[in-house]
């Protein structure tokens, strides 16, 4: 059975009549778009990694679902939503490129790589897991608390900086080849920490051949690279809806590719009804309903954008300001110019200027003193940073804002060779 207008998620007029950007450098086009989305007035937003602003008619129809949900309450719960939620489902899948039974939705991306992580059943005692230094630090903690479970080693290495395509496969290489007991390894396919987006399916093409399983964070590279999930061909992956989608918070994306399914022992509160479903391998209780509802209207957007468009305009804008700024006296720029290797997020650290507190200040400096907002990120095996993100309502000139920012601070702050 399903209730009056839970199909039917269609676009405001609004988005409708922004027409699609002709290109990376249409700033006319691009301008249409920023104007779906309501922002600070008083700052340069370059922190858009946290999670995405929904636009103007995403956000509308998100508050449209919050009331529908709420005013028929359990009347639709137990009536209406497991239709719903298969559309969602079906539209993600189709998305993402993998059949519908291949993908259950979850909170976000850290719920879904915990669920492929702690329940991981293929590890024994003396057997190793591989985790880098890039990797988000709670999937650093999860692995750490699997060794431990497991009676296993825990291989922690540090990805080479500054990075090529080469070297980065070059390293988990030498990583499996030193440690031939490594039957897990966690791979990072955008760093929260600097932006590196590594080259994944020649490193999980590498590690199948060793029989080794890796396990996929994408959470911050869906929607922002263009990709689907075969093009990773890895088989455990976990996604976010909430960032680079631009859905409401409470959406994430767990894949397990079907002939895979084993590999993952079903959740500890499953009851054990249907163990050869992927959905017996998540158990979130009662999620947000209209949030889920939600993702049709992102996902038009994003289709309205085109996947390849958005990330050329957001390679073009990271190029706005590393580049010019690449080379500068007391700067390290720490992503790639590669496009292969980075898109939206790249960080920078300032010479001697290694330590959180460091950092911390650097990011302050620049929010007090130029009204940019970033971020400070440690973990990085030589030292922590400060992460700029721009979004596609960024303009080229709140880079260029940062660029004259950094130009001024960074003689002031770097340390004597």
């Amino acid at each position: 059975m399903m209730l009056a207008g839970a199909a039917a998620l269609p676009l405001s007029e609004a988005a409708r009549a922004a027409p699609a950007p002709s290109g990376p450098a249409d700033e006319a086009g691009w301008r249409a778009i920023a104007a779906l989305y309501d922002l600070p007035a008083d700052i340069v937003q370059l922190e858009n990694a946290y999670w995405g602003a929904m636009a103007r008619p995403v956000m509308a129809e998100y508050l449209a679902q919050v009331e529908r949900v709420n005013r028929l309450s359990s009347y639709y719960g137990r009536l209406s939503y497991a239709d719903d939620h298969r559309r969602v489902r079906a539209l993600l899948a189709q998305k993402l490129g993998v059949p519908p039974e291949e993908i259950a939705l979850t909170r976000n991306a850290t719920e879904a790589l915990k669920a492929l992580i702690g329940q991981y059943d293929r590890l024994r005692p003396g057997d190793a897991v591989l985790i880098a230094d890039l990797d988000y630090d709670s999937m650093q903690a999860a692995c750490a608390a699997l060794a431990r479970r497991c009676e296993a080693d825990l291989i922690r290495i540090a990805l080479p900086e500054p990075a090529t395509h080469q070297a980065l496969i070059d390293s988990y290489a030498a990583a499996l080849d030193a440690h031939p007991n490594v039957r897990m390894m966690l791979l990072t396919h955008i760093s929260h920490r600097t932006g590196l987006m590594l080259p994944v399916r020649e490193i999980v093409a590498m590690a199948r051949q060793r029989g080794v399983d890796a396990i996929v964070d994408a959470a911050h590279s869906w929607c922002q690279a263009d990709f689907t999930l075969p093009d990773l061909d890895a088989d455990f992956v976990g996604l976010n809806g909430h960032k680079w989608l631009g859905a409401p918070l409470g959406v994430g994306i767990l894949h397990i590719r079907g002939r895979r399914l084993d590999a993952i022992a079903p959740d500890p509160a499953d009851d054990g009804a249907h163990p050869d479903r992927i959905d017996a391998r998540i158990h979130s209780g009662t999620l947000d309903f209209a949030a889920q509802l939600t993702v049709p209207a992102a996902l038009a957007l994003q289709a309205q954008i085109g996947g390849a468009a958005k990330a050329a305009r957001l390679r073009l804008l990271r190029d706005r300001w590393a580049e010019p700024l690449r080379g500068l006296d007391g700067l390290e720029i720490l992503t790639p110019a590669d496009p292969r290797l980075s898109c939206a997020i790249t960080s920078f650290r300032i010479r001697g200027r290694e330590s959180v507190a460091d950092n911390v200040a650097i990011a302050r400096a620049l929010l007090e003193r130029h009204r940019i907002l970033t971020v400070h990120r440690g973990g990085p095996a030589k030292g922590a940073c400060v992460r700029v993100t721009p979004s596609v309502y960024t303009r080229p000139e709140d880079l260029d804002a940062l660029v004259d920012a950094l130009r001024a601070l960074v003689p002031a702050m770097a340390k004597p060779a």
